[in-house]
């Protein structure tokens, strides 16, 4: 056998033992940090979209005229949507970041991404691809063990569904 051919080999020190174990280092991730992240981080985002549409402790006028003229969505009055919106981005990030029922938070917001995807920013599709991942995360494993909706469904027998041991 040559060198080249050894090193490729199923030798601990070849490339193909060091695969491996960097997959075996990967597969240890935790799924409840996963959740966590993706959980955190999707709040972050629609959380710091809802403060820019806040003047204290009400719907600025330039978010309500930004839905009128930029956001333009159908159906929806601008001055109605942007008060839904403002109210979502703010209710469903703290939903997420608590793990209280997450998986509907995370649905909510998944909407809401569709819906900016769909009618607002077309083009942003991958931006909007990568909040949808995270999201999907959460709606389709769960928050992790490292949430309210965890702690209430092993108090709560029926409540497990909401999580995944």
């Amino acid at each position: 056998m040559t060198r080249s051919t050894s090193f490729l080999s199923d030798h601990p020190h070849g490339i193909a033992g060091l695969l491996r174990r960097l997959i075996a280092g990967m597969d240890r991730i935790p799924q409840d940090a996963i959740a966590l992240a993706a959980r955190v981080f999707a709040a972050a985002i629609f959380w710091q979209s809802g403060q820019t549409k806040l003047e204290g402790w009400r719907v600025s006028d330039s978010a309500i005229e930004l839905f009128r003229e930029e956001y333009r969505l159908p159906l929806l009055d601008p001055v109605l949507a942007a008060h839904l919106a403002t109210l979502g981005e703010h209710l469903f990030p703290l939903l997420l970041v608590f793990g209280l029922a997450s998986r509907f938070a995370a649905l909510a917001l998944l909407g809401m991404t569709a819906v900016i995807q769909i009618f607002v920013y077309p083009d942003a599709w991958p931006t909007h691809g990568i909040w949808a991942v995270a999201l999907l995360v959460v709606v389709a494993r769960g928050p992790g063990r490292l949430s309210a909706d965890h702690l209430l469904a092993r108090r709560m027998p029926a409540l497990r569904p909401l999580t995944r041991e």
